[in-house]
């Protein structure tokens, strides 16, 4: 699976966490800091090393380049532990998650604006 693709998983996975969160407190979309640190820090995309590896495939390196850079650039160090492909995968998650929350959010509250004019 290319980096791409996981990208794509992603986005798709807090689209459906955006529409599970909205169901019961639409108010938390207008915080989407807040909402991706609850749906991408608040517990594991991926558990288990096995399924974290086979999920990094060959964009193992790349991911931990994608780590290594967006951890110094925001703490100034890196903090995840590079050797654990858990804590790789989960933090990948995390990254692309925050790169697609917000758009994710946009194409939900437009979608739903849809809906309701349709009725």
């Amino acid at each position: 699976m290319s980096l791409e693709a996981k990208r794509k998983e992603i986005e798709e996975y807090a689209a459906e966490q955006v529409a599970e969160i909205a169901a019961y407190d639409e108010d938390k979309l207008n915080d989407v800091y807040d909402l991706h640190n609850e749906i991408f820090n608040m517990d594991y995309y991926i558990v288990g090393y096995y399924q974290a590896a086979q999920w990094l495939g060959t964009d193992t390196f790349e991911a931990i380049g994608m780590i290594q850079d967006y951890e110094k650039f925001n703490f100034g160090e890196v903090h995840t532990d590079l050797g654990s492909s858990e804590n790789v995968a989960n933090m990948l998650a995390y990254i692309l998650g925050e790169e697609v929350i917000q758009e994710v959010v946009e194409e939900y509250l437009e979608q739903r604006e849809e809906e309701e004019g349709e009725e």
